[in-house]
């Protein structure tokens, strides 16, 4: 398993706890669920995440 250090919440989130957090390895991004840190998270790689959050930028993802 990847080592991940420096998970954060999104500031917007406002202290609810229903999001995920995110953290940054040395060649691989963390996604977790905020209520469950426990259970395990998601790993893809830097440039994948970057396009994900581009995307979201982008309105790529909106209803």
């Amino acid at each position: 398993m990847a080592h991940i250090t420096g998970w954060r919440t999104s500031t917007r989130t406002q202290g609810q706890g229903q999001c995920v957090e995110v953290g940054f390895g040395v060649d691989c991004v963390g996604v977790r669920d905020t209520k469950n840190r426990t259970a395990g998270h998601l790993t893809v790689a830097p440039r994948r995440w970057q396009e994900f959050v581009l995307g979201i930028k982008r309105g790529m993802f909106d209803f």
